[in-house]
């Protein structure tokens, strides 16, 4: 039985979005000059990876000559909140307060880190209700 296709972003998928996201529009070509060393892909592999996210509706493509040219039509942002999203629904049961208590219970989380988040809370309208 063929696997149900998946919304999120695998790590490959991820890689060449972030390729994306940087140059705006790339070919195969240029994905994959533009791409670490490691893991190497093959040609091939880009493209048909490439296809999978026009699919998922992450690209689309232009002609350009011969060459498709492909282009992010999600930003980074929206794809980042989609993904947060469901991590929050499947693991924290739709709890950020529990995504965020997951965080801070974290070992390696330092004290640079927990004052950059005390004060983005500070800051937010929901934490400046009770009048700090």
């Amino acid at each position: 039985m063929a696997r149900k296709r998946s919304a999120t972003l695998t790590e490959a998928e991820l890689r060449i979005m972030n390729v994306l996201w940087e140059r705006n529009s790339a070919t195969v070509h240029e994905v994959l000059q533009a791409m670490p060393p490691k893991p190497a892909l093959a040609y091939n592999s880009v493209l048909t990876i490439i296809r999978i996210l026009e699919k998922k509706g992450y690209v689309k493509h232009a002609k350009d000559g011969r060459a498709h040219v492909y282009i992010p039509i999600v930003d980074r942002e929206s794809a980042t909140r989609s993904e947060v999203h469901r991590l929050v629904s499947r693991f924290f049961g739709n709890s950020h307060e529990l995504l965020v208590l997951n965080i801070l219970e974290d070992k390696s989380i330092d004290a640079e880190e927990i004052a950059r988040l005390r004060q983005l809370l500070e800051k937010s309208p929901e934490g400046s209700k009770d009048g700090r």
